[in-house]
């Protein structure tokens, strides 16, 4: 079990955008430079919002075909996942695959289960199905979707607490996620607090070469001599 973040920490991490989050994940967990992320387009509910981040609450859900469950059946799955979603540290981002041969049939996303999720320590969701409601969701809760749709048709969910896959991005409850309008990415426990550090030589390295780039002189044999030095500073 990993200590949680501080209050501090997960604020440092959200003043990152989620390119440069993968950027420092390349530096100090070079063997992940291929996983974790999403790797394809998310639709962004609120661009202007700053990066989430949060511990991931799973679920998985259909909404094409009616579910096997009754009513009853239907609202006590529901009541056990939002004892699951509220259990343990925060801040929490729901990360929700669909399952259908159609992602976003139907949206389990739209006011309602914002405001919900919000009221449970959430501070937004991350699904490859859609999203609704764009004007009424809650204030200041991301949401970044594979598709926007009008209905949620049969959404039901199917189990929590489970390892999701969304458009790549491979999640187990409980993992950190950074995301914002460009996707998500997970970052591993133990990397989280070496990330920090790794900003800073990130930040001398491309200053190097946007600083050559920029230059009213420049020449190209000066651009490959800043490639050069800022390849030389190592982690």
């Amino acid at each position: 079990m990993h200590q949680p973040l501080t209050l501090s920490q997960i604020a440092e991490l959200r003043r990152i955008d989620t390119p440069t989050v993968c950027n420092l994940l390349e530096m100090v967990a070079p063997q992940r430079r291929g996983q974790g992320y999403t790797t394809r387009h998310l639709h962004c509910a609120v661009p202007s919002l700053p990066p989430i981040v949060g511990y991931a609450k799973t679920a998985v859900i259909r909404a094409r075909q009616p579910g096997p469950l009754t009513a009853a059946e239907n609202l006590e799955l529901r009541l056990r996942y939002y004892d699951y979603v509220v259990d343990g540290p925060g801040p929490r981002i729901s990360i929700v695959q669909d399952l259908d041969d159609q992602p976003g049939y139907g949206s389990f996303w739209g006011e309602v289960n914002s405001n919900v999720h919000k009221a449970l320590g959430c501070v937004g969701g991350v699904t490859n199905g859609s999203i609704r409601d764009l004007s009424l969701l809650a204030e200041r809760f991301q949401l970044l979707a594979g598709s926007i749709g009008p209905s949620h048709a049969f959404v039901h969910l199917v189990a929590f607490d489970c390892e999701v896959d969304v458009h790549g991005m491979v999640v187990r409850s409980g993992d950190l996620v950074h995301a914002d309008r460009h996707g998500a990415v997970v970052i591993p426990h133990e990397c989280a607090v070496k990330l920090a550090a790794a900003l800073e030589l990130l930040v001398r390295q491309e200053a190097i070469i946007i600083g050559a780039a920029r230059d009213a002189d420049f020449t190209l044999d000066k651009l490959k001599a800043a490639i050069r030095k800022s390849a030389s500073m190592t982690y």
